[in-house]
């Protein structure tokens, strides 16, 4: 593979800039191999992201709109936890139950723990119900203490995820139930038959905010098994739905997280989020069967994600932080005390790369900022060390799954290696002149 390499003048064509490409590094002998197959995943979509880079290893109908049921419930755990950063409410705070949270609370048909109206409970055992049994009535309980209505609280939701840039959804509720389970206590404008609806990439882009915003989640969504008030006549036995956790039937090591959620609408769907060997990946599955007819599908299928998430995929870096790009040639430098920068990274460059891919298989794309350059692609002095000149862009065959914000490859800002100063008010004159009698003569 012999590398490819211009210098930057030609690369200013009419004062427009053009792109360069070239490959990682040398190696002439290098031949890739057929990256391994997705699986086959048994839901109607499936999603596995890259906790740290954000990149997309498995993509399964994950921008389709489907039901989300409980996986809902992520979003009152993040404005929660936002609540009490803000120093508005603590786990110590006690909340009045309402009718309405108590009349959820009383339907067993649905996940709940007995919650007594007009009775008080602090925060952190109606968010343990929440995040360990995934209680319906203890939810309304926070959403009503954090914003003072339901609601109040689903528009709060609703603008939150708008911020992530998630813009395809629907909420009404803060359950994920469908209305027809909250009698008359429906969203305004909303009917009956509305339920909350997302796509498996929003709904990763919900989970990957709360985990790197508030990990502290992790610490209760990791817990198998507790009893809700125990001591007490209301004493319930809480078994997390997730049954990926340590001791329960469908356990696997370093799973730790994070919200299941099944309605008839919605079908059985699972957020999971596990670490090993230092890299975390979070999945996605909705629509995995019923949950009912075969409750461990939604968990079978996440194990497969697992696997190929961490078994096929191996994270390399493909630059370091402050590389000089040796490939590029120095920019010049206009009325400058030098008359040459070189072009070094921003930042390091970390990459997952499925088996039979190599760092040798990685090529970069330099494209200059057209704003940050003069006309004829040069930079006018000063020139600060760091200042922002272009874009690498990272690729290799087949590479085509993204990113969950939606970009398509991996991109790091080029900045310029050193500072330059401006030359002396005499080499400046000259420059000027030169320019002036330059421009005279290519008139003529």
């Amino acid at each position: 593979m012999k590398l490819f390499k211009k210098t930057f003048k030609s690369m200013i064509i009419s004062g427009i800039t053009a792109s360069i490409v070239a490959p990682i590094a040398l190696n002439a002998e290098s031949v890739a191999q057929a990256a391994p197959q997705a699986p086959e995943i048994e839901a109607e979509a499936a999603l596995v992201v890259d906790f740290d880079t954000n990149q997309i290893l498995l993509n399964q109908n994950a921008d389709s709109q489907r039901g989300i049921a409980s996986m809902t419930k992520m979003l009152v755990e993040y404005l929660l936890f936002q609540e009490i950063e803000a120093g508005n409410l603590d786990w110590s705070t006690e909340t009045t139950i309402s009718e309405y949270a108590h009349q959820v609370s009383q339907n067993y048909e649905l996940s709940n723990v007995p919650l007594r109206q007009g009775e008080t409970y602090t925060i952190e055992e109606l968010y343990q119900a929440l995040a360990i049994y995934s209680a319906n009535g203890a939810t309304i309980a926070i959403a009503e203490e954090i914003a003072g209505s339901e609601p109040e609280l689903v528009d709060r939701m609703r603008e939150l995820v708008e911020s992530w840039g998630v813009t395809e959804f629907e909420l009404y509720n803060t359950t994920g139930l469908s209305n027809a389970s909250l009698g008359d206590n429906i969203y305004p404008g909303s009917t009956a038959e509305n339920e909350n609806i997302m796509s498996a990439r929003g709904i990763a882009t919900v989970a990957s905010h709360l985990l790197k915003d508030y990990p502290d989640v992790l610490k209760t969504s990791s817990i198998p098994s507790m009893v809700f008030r125990e001591g007490t006549s209301d004493a319930i036995q809480m078994k997390n739905w997730n049954w990926m956790l340590e001791g329960l039937i469908h356990e696997r090591p370093n799973v730790d997280g994070l919200k299941t959620g099944t309605t008839p609408f919605a079908g059985a769907t699972f957020t999971g989020t596990a670490i090993e060997d230092g890299r975390r990946i979070i999945t996605v599955v909705m629509g995995a069967g019923d949950g009912v007819t075969n409750r461990e599908q939604r968990f079978n299928e996440t194990d497969k994600l697992m696997n190929y998430g961490f078994g096929d995929w191996d994270s390399a870096t493909i630059m370091e932080e402050d590389t000089v790009l040796e490939d590029v040639e120095p920019l010049m430098i206009r009325n400058g005390q030098e008359d040459q920068v070189e072009l070094m990274t921003s930042e390091s460059v970390d990459y997952l790369l499925p088996e039979g891919v190599s760092q040798e298989d990685v090529e970069w794309t330099f494209t200059p900022d057209e704003e940050a350059l003069s006309q004829d692609g040069t930079l006018e002095a000063p020139v600060e060390k760091g200042q922002n000149v272009g874009t690498l862009t990272f690729s290799f065959e087949g590479d085509d799954l993204g990113y969950l914000d939606g970009s398509k490859h991996k991109a790091i800002s080029v900045v310029t290696s050193e500072a330059v100063d401006r030359a002396g008010f005499f080499s400046v004159l000259g420059t000027w002149f030169g320019d002036f009698f330059s421009g005279v003569m290519n008139r003529f």
